[in-house]
Order: C-alpha cells, then structure tokens, then sequence
C-alpha cells in the first residue's frame, strides 16, 4: 500500500462542537492514522495512510452539528509511518483569523435522557452536559477553546469523568464542560437574612417551594440570573412587576414541553422547530387557550415563550409542575446580574430567596428573542444561544463599533468576519454603558484583535459616541439609519443596488434633523456609496424626546402640520408649536405609529418603548379587509396628512381601534410599494424598529412580491437598533463614499 501523509487544515465554527472526536471517528473508520488538534482559532489535522484525502472530501461532505466550516485546505506532506490516529494536545497561537467564538446550547435530548434515568451517573445533576450541548461562550477565558482556558478550570474531573472525556465511543469524548456530582459544580439555595444553606437535591427543593408558594425565586442560569415566579398566579406576576419596576412590559414563560407551549399559545411545526433548536431562544408565539393572567403580556396577542434551556431548569420545572415566569435578573435599565455578591446587592428587595451553582459565568447572555416570520426564523435580541454572531466578512482596518443608544451592543470587524456581542441593553444606566466597555474589551481580547478606529452613532450625544467603548481610537461617525441598511446587506450578502426602507424611532440625519422613515438607495462596491431617495413627510415633536414617551405629544406634532387640524391641538401644546420651542423636526414613523395609536384611544405614557405601536398592532390584525387610507408617495416624500384627516374622521365617528389600526397598516405597506416601484431597483430590504411589527411586514412583503420585488428582512441581526454596530463596522471597514 502506497503510504501517503496530508495536512488539513479548518477554519470556522470548529472548536467546542465535537469536532475532535468527529474527526477521530471517521479517520479511523478510513484506516490513516496521524493526529487532530486546536491550532490557535483553528483546527489540524495530519493524516497518513492509503489516499489520506478521502478524510479532506469527507469532512467537505459531513461535520458535527453546530459546526460551521468556513475554510478547508490541504497540503501533501513525507510520511511518517503513523499507523494510529490520536487526539493531540492544542497548540496555543495567533490565528491568522480570528477564532469562530460558539454560543452556549441548550440542554440535548440524550443529556435530558441522563437526567431522569436512575441509572445514570448523572441521574439528576444540574449541571451534565456533552459534546453536543452545554455552556460555551458564557464560560469561555481564551482560546483555543479547552477546559483550561474555562471557568470549569476550577473543578478537577473525577475519574469517571476523565474516562468518558478520553473515550472516543463516548459522547462526552472532549466535551471540555464535563462534570458529574462528584467533581463539578452544585447547587446551594439562600434565603436573605438567614445564615442556614441548603445543598443539592435539598436545594432544589427548596427553590420549588419558594415558587409554588407564590414567591420570587433569583436562579442562577447560564448567562446570569433569572427572576422566576409561578406564571399561573396573577398576584405574583404582579408582585414582580411591583419589585422589579416593570409595569407593563411583556414576561416571558418557561414551560417544561412543547405540549405544556400548545396549552396556552399557538405553536407552528417552524414555532416547534424554533423552540427545540439547540440556541432554545424565547419565541414569540400567539396566545390562545385560558389559565395564564393577561398580565403577562397586558393588551397583546402574543407571549415569549422557552422552553427548558440547562439541565437545571428541567429540574426545576419538573419539581415546580407547570409554567414559570423567567425574566432577567436585574431591575428595569440594568444589566443582568452574574455573580452571588452582586445578585444579593442589586436583587435585593425583589428576590425572595437565591439558588446558586458555584460554576462561573465569564460573561452575562441574556435569553435570545426569535420568532418565525416570512416562513424562517428571525432573531430579536441575540444573547444566550445565539451570541457572539459571525458574519463572513474581509474588512480593512481593523474597526470596533460602539452600536446605538438603545438596545446596545459592539462589533468587532476583524480579518474574515464582522462578530457582533451579545445584547447589551439600553445606554441610558451608567451600568450599561460599563457593560459595553467590558463587552468591547473581552470581545476583542478573546478574538485577539487590536482595533485601529473606532464607529460611532451620528448622534453626538448618545452613549456610544460620548463614551464610546475604546476612547483611544479615533472616531468615525455612521449615520443610524445606513447603519441599519448595512447590517442587513452583510447579513444576507448583499451588495446592491437596492432600496432600504429604515423605519425606527429616530437617529440624526446628515442635515441635522431627526430621520425615522427614511428611503434609502445604496450600493457596496469598492466602498459605500448611498442616498437618501425618500422619507416620510417630516413633522414637528413638540417636547423633543418628552414626545417618544407620550402619545398625544406626535399626534399634536402631525395636526399642527395640517391648517385645517389645528384645532384639534391639546391647549397645554399649543404655545410649544407656535414659537417653535423645543419642537425638533422629524420623519420618524415610530412617532407616526403612536400618533394615529393615540387616535385609536391608546393615549397616556407609553410605559416601555413601542407599547402604543405594539398595541394598536393587536388592534389591527383582527381587521384583515380593512381597507387603506390614503399615503401618496411623490417625488419619494409619503405625504400623510390625508391619512390623518381620515384617521381623525373615524376617530370622531367612533370607529374601533382595530379598524383605525388595520387601515393605517395597509396605508403603510402601500407606500413601500409605491417607493419600491418608483425607484427602478429591484431589491427591498426593510429594517429599522418599526419592522419588528408582524402585521406591517407581512403585509409589506406580500404587497412587495405582488409587485414583482425581491424583499429582504434581517434575519442572524435584528431589525430594531441590535444590528446598529454590524453595519457601523461594516460601514467603517468598507469606507462611506457617499
């Protein structure tokens, strides 16, 4: 036999997926012998044998689930006379690309199986994991991805444990996690107050208790705490709403099965699919069914709903019996809590009682928000599961990109690839914006990228840019709404020309003025070049940012821009509109959406962003046949005041919400469709927060496809400001010429 040796080499999602053993199986199962091993971000192979290349076809054919290969080459080395093929230690080095970071994965049906099976050594352990399943990013130092470089570094593996880790029968053959009751993590349960600690299986109990007696339970998850109630009990969901200062603001419900999910909402084979997958984000589902408080999600027609993510929540809820509230750990405007000290600290007043694990959490993920739209699935908010996501990209210079005020996160644009974090939060705490500097650091540091400059919001006072997440790197602005454009073009690849409907809250223009309804044209080839072809009809805010918060401030806005309206101005805003006082311009369609939800009798403070819009949304989809009001769209300004007048007429008459609602969306989706076929171009993306609305972009897609166009919806980013920092970066990387 003809004894040939050949260097592999793989780059991608490679580490921390099972590929080592992938690669050990089937190189014995083709007879070479050699080694496979962590090189840097990267994975080697050396195989010596009869046409040591069938390995290289196999793995271009077939790898591990979870695994993703970006980059797969070959070289023909001198034989050594290896006969046996072995796992070899990992070689720590620069990568010429940075390593594929891996999200955490949820809980997989074999390690549940382990989990109720009294045979198994892991019979009932809250924390058993296996190649296929269990924390990574969250528990993550450094690479290459080995228990060392962990937070599992702490806990020496039994025996047991080290026999199945150097097993290649074993599922758990290098699942670096790997931990059994008696050398891994355990479980303790607290109360405030009282120095007695209860462990393990005790512990557990305990937890259950606290929650089926209408209690607060702080668990310490993957990413950070959860705030964990009993979702049957309306004067608990209640009761956390009271400590945690969220009044009104959709909860998501844990629930031990996809049966326990059909119960209470409506769940599609794509919602099954969703739910199961390894990522196990929150779904939004529509609600159906009775035995849930409306106060779960009050004056809404969905609920986020996940199932079990850790083995330890499977515990839980087995113990507990049904359905529970799980919701971040923190107070409204904070980042989630990670460690004992500052949970007993910061939860303090709203926990009823702490169970702890003492594994920990390199960094805080918060539960990922998806949904399936459009026929596929569509990330909302990208944290546990999902995080940090990698784009395939080549930029030049290395860019960091602070991301937008709300909903932060940062990117990093490094050689091969745009990776973006996980969601950070809202800017406006001083515990967020610490939050995205240590993010900025810890990403960069585990990608082993030293950024050149730094990308910033247009707006100059916003957190990113005051305070943006390196303030040594020179800045370069991006304006919002590109930004938005260009995250969605690198997620699907795109390099125009297209047109881009941005439709948000609002971000500063180039002129000065706040956009938020914006046509944009943009192409990306050798750099960006872009144009703002159309907008909403702009109108006054009166209150500046007072108007975002509270209805009737846009809808006194848009009828002080109508003669014949004016009238119908509350006195209190009068005075503002006549001398121009604080009364910034806009073109914002958030702030459209609240002023005809106020018409509809959704009036008062929004409590939350976008409550008003998400409300009059649920209105609106029980109105299919309505028909749309009047939107022209000429020479790309959508002028809406004929839409108003017709929205106020049915206002005085008495018209339902739901009507105003339904033939205000249509007005919507039919002005896209007017600007799409003005604009000569044949691709449409829509993004921008007011996308995140079901009815508005199922309606614009369809209207869009009648038409004969191409739609396009984010899909790995979300549509709301998480994506800001990829198309930040992107746009940095590439270079604005336009």
């Amino acid at each position: 036999m003809n004894r040939e040796r050949l260097r592999i080499t793989l780059s991608g999602a490679v580490q921390g997926v099972g590929f080592r053993p992938f690669v050990h199986g089937l190189a014995g199962s083709l007879g070479l012998g050699g080694f496979v091993r962590n090189r840097g971000g990267w994975l080697e192979i050396e195989a010596e044998g009869d046409r040591p290349e069938r390995l290289a076809d196999a793995l271009r054919e077939a790898a591990p689930p979870g695994a993703v290969v970006e980059q797969l080459t070959s070289t023909p080395l001198v034989a050594l006379g290896e006969h046996d093929f072995r796992i070899a230690p990992s070689v720590v080095e620069p990568a010429p690309t940075p390593p594929r970071i891996l999200a955490d994965r949820a809980c997989c049906a074999d390690c549940r199986r382990d989990l109720f099976d009294p045979a198994s050594r892991f019979y009932r352990y809250p924390f058993t994991n296996c190649s296929h399943c269990g924390p990574r990013y969250s528990i993550q130092v450094a690479v290459p991805y080995d228990r060392a470089a962990t937070t599992m570094a702490a806990f020496a593996m039994c025996a047991a444990c080290r026999a199945e880790y150097d097993d290649p029968a074993s599922r758990r053959f290098h699942a670096q996690p790997i931990a059994c009751p008696d050398c891994g993590p355990s479980l303790s349960f607290s109360r405030p107050g009282e120095p007695a600690v209860l462990r393990r299986a005790d512990a557990l109990a305990a937890a259950a208790t606290v929650v089926r007696s209408g209690g607060i339970l702080a668990l310490k998850g993957l990413g950070g705490y959860q705030l964990l109630v009993d979702a049957r009990n309306a004067g608990a969901v209640d009761e956390l709403r009271r400590r945690k200062s969220r009044p009104s603001k959709p909860f998501a419900i844990m629930v031990r099965n996809l049966d326990e999910a059909r119960r209470y909402c409506q769940v599609s084979g794509a919602d099954a699919e969703l739910l199961e997958s390894p990522a196990g984000p929150i779904v939004l589902l529509g609600r159906s069914g009775t035995g849930l408080p409306e106060t779960l999600a009050p004056g809404l027609g969905t609920l986020g709903v996940l199932l079990p993510t850790t083995p330890l929540h499977h515990l839980l809820l087995d113990a507990f019996g049904g359905p529970v509230v799980c919701t971040s750990g923190n107070r409204a405007g904070e980042p989630i809590a990670t460690d004992e000290a500052e949970a007993r600290e910061r939860l303090a007043g709203i926990a009823d009682a702490w169970l702890d694990h003492d594994r920990p959490i390199r960094r805080a993920l918060d539960d990922s928000v998806a949904r399936i739209i459009d026929g596929g699935p569509q990330v909302l908010r990208a944290g546990r599961g999902y995080a940090p996501v990698t784009l395939p990209f080549r930029p030049l210079p290395a860019v960091l990109a602070g991301g937008g005020h709300l909903k932060n996160t940062i990117a990093v644009a490094a050689p091969g690839r745009i990776v973006v974090s996980q969601h950070i939060g809202d800017l406006d705490d001083g515990l967020c914006v610490a939050a995205m500097h240590r993010a900025a650091s810890d990403l960069t540091a585990l990608l082993g990228v030293a950024p050149e400059v730094a990308a910033v919001d247009l707006h100059p006072d916003h957190a990113g840019s005051t305070d943006p997440p390196d303030p040594r790197l020179p800045r370069r602005p991006v304006q919002h709404h590109l930004a938005h454009a260009l995250a969605v073009m690198l997620d699907h690849d795109l390099h125009g020309p297209l047109l881009a409907v941005v439709w948000d809250g609002s971000g500063l223009g180039t002129d000065g003025a706040l956009w938020g309804g914006e046509f944009l044209r943009i192409e990306r080839r050798a750099g960006v070049r872009w144009s703002r072809v159309g907008h909403l009809r702009p109108f006054r805010l009166p209150g500046g940012d007072a108007a975002a918060r509270d209805p009737e401030r846009a809808l006194a806005g848009l009828l002080w821009q109508v003669p014949a309206l004016r009238d119908l101005v509350a006195p209190a805003l009068r005075p503002l509109l006549e001398r121009g006082i604080n009364t910034p311009a806009t073109t914002s369609a958030g702030r459209l959406f609240d002023a005809v939800a106020a018409l509809a009798g959704f009036r008062g403070p929004q409590r939350y962003e976008g409550e008003a819009a998400m409300r009059l949304e649920h209105a609106a989809a029980t109105r299919p046949d309505a028909p749309a009001y009047p939107l022209p769209v000429t020479g790309g300004v959508a002028d809406w005041s004929d839409l108003l007048a017709a929205a106020v007429e049915d206002s005085r008459r008495g018209g339902p919400a739901a009507w105003i609602g339904a033939r205000f969306h249509a007005a919507l989706a039919g002005a896209i469709v007017q600007q799409a076929q003005a604009s000569g171009l044949d691709t449409v993306i829509l993004t921008g927060g007011c996308f995140q609305n079901r009815l508005l972009t199922e309606r614009a897609i369809a209207g869009l496809r009648a038409a004969g166009f191409r739609p396009v919806i984010p899909r790995q980013l979300p549509p709301n400001d998480g994506s800001i920092a990829a198309g930040q970066a992107l746009a940095v990387a590439e270079g604005v010429l336009t």
